[in-house]
């Protein structure tokens, strides 16, 4: 399983998905002037994934434990269309019995972004966590 890493920009997150090491996060903002092109490589990351736990599953591999976390500072509509995706392949997996963990980080007084995280997770069909950051 590759490695995806994407440098955070000025209206773009930060992607870290290091299979190796166990991390994966998305992080920042994200307002992309491409959503749709931003957002490929992250589907495509997740897929491949997907193909990867079911292999493992196949021949008897034990399953690692996954956890993503997700670390907003803003995010428009466009792109919550695309996290929301992504967080539904996630429930898939954990749906068919997979490891999975979804940290969902937010500031203390950001009500609105505990509020989406809570409907990500209702309409994605995976229990998240939720972590309080102290600003």
């Amino acid at each position: 399983m590759k490695a995806l890493f994407i440098e955070s920009t000025s209206n773009s997150p930060k992607v870290l998905f290091d299979p190796a090491n166990f991390r994966f996060e998305i992080s920042g903002e994200s307002r992309p002037e491409n959503v749709s092109v931003f957002y490929k490589p992250i589907l495509d990351w997740i897929k491949e994934l997907e193909l990867e736990l079911a292999s493992r599953k196949n021949t008897g591999q034990i399953d690692a434990a996954y956890e993503f976390n997700f670390n907003f500072d803003y995010f428009n509509s466009t792109s919550a269309k695309y996290i929301l995706d992504f967080c539904k392949k996630i429930g898939v997996l954990y749906s068919r019995g997979h490891k999975i963990n979804v940290r969902w980080h937010y500031e203390e007084d950001d009500e609105d972004m505990l509020e989406v995280g809570q409907e990500m997770s209702r309409m994605a069909k995976i229990p998240f966590d939720y972590v309080e950051i102290q600003i």
